[in-house]
């Protein structure tokens, strides 16, 4: 029977417009020309080697790769960001479950971020219709195609909307499978997005979701420019997971196919860079596990271990040197995971402290010099 679990489908959502949302696009939004935020010398000369190594890195084809947690978008640098992609600075993003929603609602509604200790003690954190709703519907949809997590959403973005296939065709491919290896992946999908549509009478067709804002949206802007975005999601972990739509399948399965986009971007990233801006578990866990696969496969072709270099970019200030290998326990940067994790990768390592805000336009100012 298995233990006893909470029924999601008598959760009571809202509409989005209804929340009252602390910020707007239009307050955080950091302009790539604009002024820049003093730098201390020690972090312009950091960021002048990062930006070098960047350089170096794509003049050879090798992967330049950012990973970020959500406050980069909450801090308003996805234009700044963008702006990196557009001049073919980086070749991958890859963030948590949160800065991908973040990013949709601002993208959408103009608006994000709530009071989190005043809704969770009314019931009502993260219990917005549209983010769920949408997020799960897109994510279905896209799994369908192939598409991870984050192609999905951003495929949503950039098209104002999702399709939802007919009932009686979902059927009749999962009843007509032949057990085909190449089309695994689909079937799983097609039956997860078949459950939903019935369970919750999900019309078929196209779902029209205006994005007025895509503009600012680093998730849209990444599928418009065909540089993946790859989101690493924990179940549980983010508001979408409050919604009655939510899928464990169907965001497991975009998800692990997310990993595999990130692990093959890892796979080109000899001599090239990994950048890990405020993502202090993401971040690290998911680089570590896919260096390690991607190492298997070198070694398997006769080949040495990738050499990346890693720039991480986070708050806490310390003086140790990671690449002369891990401090003492008595020493506070011992339990520093980010330093601890990215330090045994075996590429060399520069951290800089410093605010998000100071640190990505500064390296984008540098990249366009």
């Amino acid at each position: 029977m298995g233990y006893p679990h909470f029924d999601s489908r008598r959760v009571k959502v809202k509409p989005l417009a209804e929340r009252e949302s602390k910020h707007g696009i239009g307050e955080i939004s950091v302009d790539p020309d604009g002024p820049l935020l003093p730098a201390s010398s020690r972090q312009a000369a950091q960021i002048r080697t990062i930006a070098d190594r960047m350089r170096a890195a794509r003049s050879s084809g090798a992967s330049v790769m950012l990973a970020y947690g959500a406050h980069l978008v909450k801090n308003g640098l996805a234009p700044v960001v963008t702006r990196m992609m557009e001049g073919g600075w980086i070749t991958h993003l890859a963030t948590n479950g949160a800065g991908v929603i973040h990013d949709w609602e601002y993208a959408f509604h103009g608006r994000s971020e709530e009071d989190v200790r005043g809704h969770v003690a009314r019931g009502c954190f993260g219990t917005w219709d549209e983010t769920g709703r949408h997020t799960a519907l897109a994510v279905l949809a896209g799994a369908v195609d192939g598409l991870g997590y984050g192609e999905s959403i951003g495929r949503m973005i950039v098209e104002d909307g999702y399709e939802i296939p007919d009932i009686a065709k979902l059927r009749k491919a999962l009843a007509d499978w032949s057990g085909d290896p190449e089309d695994d992946e689909a079937m799983p999908a097609r039956a997860d997005l078949l459950q939903t549509i019935v369970r919750h009478g999900i019309e078929p067709g196209r779902h029209a979701v205006d994005h007025p804002h895509k503009a600012y949206s680093l998730t849209g802007n990444a599928c418009r420019l065909g540089v993946p975005l790859t989101v690493h999601p924990g179940i549980g972990y983010d508001i979408v997971y409050t919604h009655p739509l939510a899928s464990g399948g169907a965001y497991g399965r975009g998800g692990m196919i997310d990993f595999q986009v990130f692990a093959e971007g890892v796979s080109r990233i000899d001599g090239g860079v990994f950048l890990s801006v405020g993502s202090s578990i993401m971040a690290p866990q998911v680089f570590e596990k896919s260096m390690s696969i991607a190492n298997n496969l070198r070694r398997q072709d006769g080949l040495g271990p990738l050499r990346p270099f890693i720039a991480v970019n986070d708050l806490t200030e310390e003086d140790w040197d990671w690449n002369a290998g891990e401090p003492p326990m008595d020493n506070p940067a011992y339990y520093n995971r980010m330093g601890k994790s990215f330090s045994r990768m075996g590429g060399e390592l520069i951290y800089t402290a410093a605010d998000n805000r100071v640190f990505i336009p500064h390296l984008c100012r540098m990249l366009s010099e």
